[in-house]
C-alpha cells in the first residue's frame, strides 16, 4: 500500500483535471472580443466559446433589462476557423480518456488496498491509467495553445450576418477558458506521470 501514495494523488490530481476540463469546454468565454458599434452588442463585450458566440444586448428589451444573445455553431458554417471545430473534438476526446484513465486507476488503487497481490494485473492498470491521462492532457493542450495563438495575434472570424458579430474585434484577449484549460493540462500531466512511476 505505501508504494501507491503516489498514484492515489495521481487520482487525485486526475480527478481535479477532468473537472476542469468539462468546464472548460462548456465554458462561452474562450476568446472575449472587444467591439466598436454598440448598436446591437450593447456592452461592447462578446464571447467567442467553442459552441456558441454570445454577448448583451438592449435591443428591444425594456430599458434597465439585459438579454444575452447567443447564436450556436453549425458543423455548416465555413466561415468558423478550424481552431474552434478542432477544439470541439478534441475536448471530446480529452474527456472520455481522462474518464478512462480515472477508471483504470480505481481498479489499480483497489486492487493494491484490497491487498489483491497481482504483479502484472495492478501495474497495467497504472499504466494504462497514466497513458490514458497524457493522452487527454495533450488533447486539451493543442486547442488552448491554437485559440490562445488566434488571440495574441487578434485574428479575426467573418460570422454570417446573422450572427449579429462584426468580422473583427477593436480588440481581443483571452478568456476564462483558457487558463482553466491550463491548469488541466498540468494536473492531467502531473496524473499521468505519477500513474507510470508505480512500481510494484
Amino acid at each position: 500500500v505505501s508504494a501507491a501514495h503516489l498514484q492515489l494523488a495521481a487520482f487525485a490530481l486526475g480527478t481535479v483535471g477532468w473537472i476542469l476540463c468539462t468546464v472548460s469546454m462548456g465554458t462561452v468565454e474562450w476568446r472575449v472580443w472587444h467591439v466598436d458599434n454598440t448598436t446591437v452588442i450593447s456592452s461592447g463585450v462578446a464571447w467567442v466559446g467553442i459552441w456558441k458566440v454570445c454577448f448583451i444586448s438592449y435591443l428591444h428589451v425594456s430599458p434597465g433589462y439585459k438579454e444575452q444573445f447567443c447564436h450556436k455553431f453549425s458543423g455548416y458554417d465555413s466561415s468558423i476557423p478550424h481552431e474552434i471545430y478542432a477544439a470541439q473534438g478534441l475536448l471530446l476526446i480529452a474527456m472520455c480518456t481522462g474518464l478512462l484513465g480515472l477508471t483504470a486507476t480505481v481498479f489499480g488503487l483497489r486492487n493494491v488496498y484490497m491487498g489483491i497481490t497481482h504483479k502484472t494485473l495492478i501495474t497495467r492498470f497504472f499504466l494504462v491509467g497514466g497513458f490514458f491521462y497524457i493522452l487527454a492532457s495533450l488533447c486539451v493542450l493543442i486547442p488552448v495553445s491554437w485559440n490562445f495563438y488566434s488571440v495574441t495575434h487578434n485574428q479575426s472570424i467573418a460570422f454570417p450576418p446573422s450572427y449579429y458579430m462584426p468580422a473583427s474585434p477593436a480588440a481581443q484577449e483571452a478568456g476564462a477558458a483558457i487558463p482553466i484549460g491550463i491548469v488541466a493540462v498540468i494536473l492531467l500531466l502531473l496524473s499521468g506521470t505519477f500513474s507510470l512511476s508505480y512500481r510494484y
